[in-house]
Order: C-alpha cells, then sequence, then structure tokens
C-alpha cells in the first residue's frame, strides 16, 4: 500500500515533535532548579512552559504517537472472552466512545475559541491556542475509533494478548 510509507513518515515527524516538547520541558525544569536554588531567583514562567508542555505531550502523544497495542487499559475481560465476542466489545465501545466525542466536539470547539479572552499568567499565550491541542486529540481519537470499528465490522484480527510482546515502543 503507498499509503504506509507516507504514514510512517508522518508518524516518526510526530515522535520528533514530541522529543522537541520534552526537550522544552527538561530544559524549562532545569532553568527553574538554577534560578530557585542557585541564584535565589524563583521564576515563573518555567513553571508554566514545563505544565504547558506536559499537557501538550500527553495529548499529542496520545493522538499520533502512540500505537493502538501500546495504550495502556484495563481489558481483562476483553481478553477472556472469545475473539468473536471481542469484536463485537470493540464495535460496541468504540462506536459509543466515537459518538461520545462527536457529540462533545462542537462544545469543545466553542469552549476553545471562547478561551481566546484569556491568556497564561507569564508567557502571555492565549488559552485557545493551549487548549487547542484538546480538539486534534479528540479528532484523532473519531479517526482512531472509526478505523478500530470498521476493521473489527470486517472481520479484522483480536488476536490474544502476548505478554512476551509487551515492548516500551521502540
Amino acid at each position: 500500500m503507498r499509503l504506509m510509507p507516507v504514514l510512517r513518515w508522518l508518524n516518526r515527524r510526530a515522535e520528533n515533535i514530541l522529543a522537541i516538547m520534552m526537550g522544552v520541558m527538561f530544559v524549562a525544569f532545569i532553568t527553574q532548579i538554577v534560578f530557585r536554588y542557585f541564584l535565589n531567583f524563583p521564576t515563573g514562567w518555567t513553571s508554566e512552559l514545563s505544565v504547558i508542555m506536559w499537557l501538550w505531550m500527553v495529548l499529542w502523544g496520545a493522538a499520533f504517537v502512540i500505537r493502538e497495542d501500546e495504550e495502556i487499559r484495563f481489558d481483562l475481560l476483553f481478553w477472556m472472552v472469545p475473539p468473536a465476542a471481542r469484536r463485537v466489545m470493540l464495535i460496541v465501545g468504540g462506536a459509543w466512545l466515537i459518538g461520545l466525542y462527536v457529540f462533545s466536539l462542537p462544545a469543545v470547539v466553542d469552549y476553545v475559541t471562547f478561551m481566546k479572552v484569556q491568556s497564561t499568567a507569564y508567557l502571555k499565550i492565549r488559552f485557545d491556542w493551549l487548549f487547542s491541542i484538546y480538539v486534534f486529540f479528540a479528532v484523532a481519537v473519531i479517526c482512531r475509533y472509526a478505523y478500530l470499528v470498521w476493521r473489527a465490522i470486517r472481520g479484522g484480527e483480536t488476536r490474544d494478548a502476548d505478554p512476551t510482546e509487551a515492548s516500551s515502543g521502540l
């Protein structure tokens, strides 16, 4: 399939952006320590930047970086039932999540756009820009679960969990 190399390339770029965010958060954290404990001059912008980077890292990573098999879930019951029941559970649960996110998306967009009236205390970043990552996350969840439900309806695999295949994502 010709689309797979493009998707892999996009996934790598999303990983690169996530790594940059982690680097920014690390530098802000170290700067905060140096200013507070060595220079006795506490700064607020470093703490604010760390929190912003953490928020964006979590939602960016969940939306664009981690794969389905890398997500942490409480799926004990899911793996105890036969494959046909797993497919039904995936279709019902996925359809429910899609419906929930689609139903909430207009209100989320309204709230995020409304937040342009406020900005952060130190860096003066408008809240609509800051919280816009949630809109991308919600759309990514809708797309991901639409694909999973579509694959389950078509009879896609729901292979048994193998704890020996657990990885760190590398």
